[in-house]
């Protein structure tokens, strides 16, 4: 099933804008992106530790990730990038178009998602699997998408 055809289905509401290709907060920011949705700017990082164990954290496109306090935080072993190989097949995604929307290609639930709390009661901007375009949804129906896929959530401060 679609990102789109699963919107339709859940009946989430949502605003799009297609773009040139973003593969940067700040490429989004020099094409005014941010500026054309109504929401929050949303960085999102495809994480590991040394367990195998795979991460989506999104947190406020200004906040600054801070990989060592999360680890901490969820008394994980360090945080490191994952790999591109293992974005595309975890999530069925490239670099650039990181998105906790890709939970929809992880068949086999092996990311968990971090999200920021200052995202809560938030429109947010978010890749639609693409890195072409931006959509704007509601937290609360981002966690009605997470739910449905059945995939391990936290919300950490």
């Amino acid at each position: 099933m679609s990102l789109f055809e699963l919107l339709t289905e859940l009946e989430i509401e949502f605003q799009m804008l297609e773009h040139a290709a973003v593969y940067t907060v700040e490429e989004s920011r020099r094409l005014k992106i941010f500026e054309k949705l109504d929401g929050q700017a949303c960085k999102n990082l495809f994480l590991r530790n040394k367990r195998g164990e795979f991460f989506l954290l999104t947190l406020p496109a200004d906040k600054r990730a801070d990989l060592k306090s999360v680890a901490k935080r969820l008394n994980l072993p360090r945080l490191s990038f994952a790999s591109e190989e293992e974005l595309e097949k975890i999530l069925g995604l490239h670099t650039g178009a990181v998105t906790p929307l890709g939970i929809i290609n992880d068949a086999q639930k092996k990311a968990r998602l971090i999200i920021d709390a200052e995202l809560q009661g938030k429109k947010l901007l978010l890749h639609p699997n693409t890195n072409t375009a931006t959509i704007s949804l509601a937290f609360a129906d981002l966690i009605k998408i997470i739910q449905h896929t059945e995939h391990d959530f936290l919300i950490v401060d």
